[in-house]
């Protein structure tokens, strides 16, 4: 949520940060709505003051009825008055809201403008891993395997479904497990279990409503079934006060993520590069605003420690102006590489959002001269566990009939260091 004031004070600057995002306003509109409210506001408040005085006089003159009854006719209109005003701020404040909460946080002078990923700027690539460039796609090792059916969970379930059996379901449980020891036991974050159902209050808060609701998917109880941890994570603190020397607040979630793909028909639909559900492993931090530039670097190392450890070749990118998400200020794309595609595909994303999401959560925190700002939220996987296991599968296949596990998961898979293919093709 944008800061109406600063919109205000600076209208043109506000056109320029939201031109950077390639969102189009209307200043106009914007600075009209909000000069109504405040004016109906204003009228609002002569009216209260004109029937709290008109309240007093009534007690005063109570001995003569005939004035007493004219005060209280005077003091009903007035009441009549205040209910259309009242009515009219709410109609201005809803129209007003819904603009601002619909337009995307400002983008950070340390990111590149530009519309797409084209305008991306590589930050890092490894080089000690190999990048093979030749193999197997992940769904046909799963096939080969008999350890992963896409046709039985589209008969259950429908499309873009899987069920992992075997040694893949053990192996997509060792990475949970493995990604939420390294997280708390080594990188001091938090563990914490959260539901997967949601209200809209939760949605608005961290961005994905009101302009994402075709991505979601909606229950018959109106709730919402979560597209990632971040939302439940970062709620915590809705309309709460902290203290600055509680800061920061580090969590860790695993959670099944749901997310309807709307807008991505035709794209990734193959194997389970884009899957309606799926497990990640999510990072939040919640921080001062000084702390956050610093705070994004260290999230991000923390969600590429667990590619380092898996030794999977990847590369970081700092995205575009025009190809972050909507809640984020600055992000950094973690890409995999995968042979079956020869190419990197995304794996995290680490955001910082500033203000933008507390805003909208009235989340703040208060320093030690008790001067209260609203906190910096963070977010990043750390990191798909889907992902990192189909990376796993292209990456380790030793030929079309096996498949080495890294060595940091062998004690998660109770020893196994490598998994036979079941059905030699």
């Amino acid at each position: 949520m944008h800061d109406i004031n600063l919109i205000r004070k600076n209208p043109n600057q506000f056109v320029a940060e939201m031109k950077r995002r390639f969102v189009k306003i209307d200043i106009n509109e914007i600075l009209n709505l909000d000069k109504n409210k405040r004016s109906i506001i204003f009228e609002l408040q002569e009216l209260q003051n004109k029937r709290n005085s008109s309240s007093k006089a009534i007690a005063k003159i109570k001995n003569n009825k005939e004035e007493v009854n004219k005060m209280i006719v005077r003091v009903n209109e007035i009441k009549l008055d205040m209910k259309k005003k009242e009515e009219q701020l709410l109609k201005v404040s809803n129209k007003l809201d819904l603009i601002l909460l619909s337009l995307p946080n400002c983008a950070s002078p340390k990111v590149p403008t530009g519309k797409d990923d084209n305008y991306n700027e590589l930050v890092f690539e490894t080089k000690e891993f190999e990048k093979k460039t030749e193999g197997l796609s992940h769904d046909e090792i799963g096939k080969n395997m008999g350890m992963m059916d896409f046709d039985s969970a589209s008969k259950i379930s429908g499309s873009r479904f899987v069920i992992l059996k075997s040694y893949l379901a053990s192996l997509e449980r060792a990475l949970c497990n493995f990604m939420l020891d390294i997280h708390t036991n080594e990188h001091g974050y938090e563990e914490v279990s959260t539901p997967h159902l949601v209200k809209d209050d939760a949605l608005i808060g961290t961005g994905q409503l009101p302009k994402f609701k075709e991505d979601l998917f909606f229950t018959s109880n109106k709730k919402w079934l979560i597209p990632t941890a971040e939302v439940t994570l970062t709620n915590i603190y809705r309309d709460k006060i902290l203290l600055e020397k509680e800061l920061p607040k580090r969590y860790v979630a695993l959670t099944n993520c749901f997310r309807s793909e709307a807008g991505s028909a035709g794209q990734d639909t193959k194997g389970m590069i884009r899957l309606h559900e799926f497990k990640k492993v999510e990072l939040v931090s919640i921080v001062t605003k000084e702390n956050s530039d610093k705070e994004l670097e260290r999230l991000t190392k923390c969600a590429t420690k667990v590619l380092d450890l898996l030794e999977i070749p990847y590369r970081i990118t700092l995205l575009s102006s025009g190809d972050m998400g909507f809640s984020a200020s600055k992000t950094y794309d973690i890409e995999v590489w995968l042979p079956s595609q020869k190419k990197f595909r995304e794996i995290s994303s680490c955001s910082n959002c500033t203000d933008f999401q507390s805003r909208r959560m009235n989340t703040k925190y208060k320093s030690s001269n008790n001067e209260k700002f609203f906190s910096h939220t963070l977010n990043g996987s750390g990191i798909a566990v889907g992902r990192a296991l189909l990376a796993i599968l292209e990456n380790y296949q030793v030929n079309k009939n096996t498949v080495r596990l890294p060595k940091v998961l062998v004690k998660y898979m109770g020893g196994l260091d490598k998994i036979e293919l079941l059905n030699e093709k």
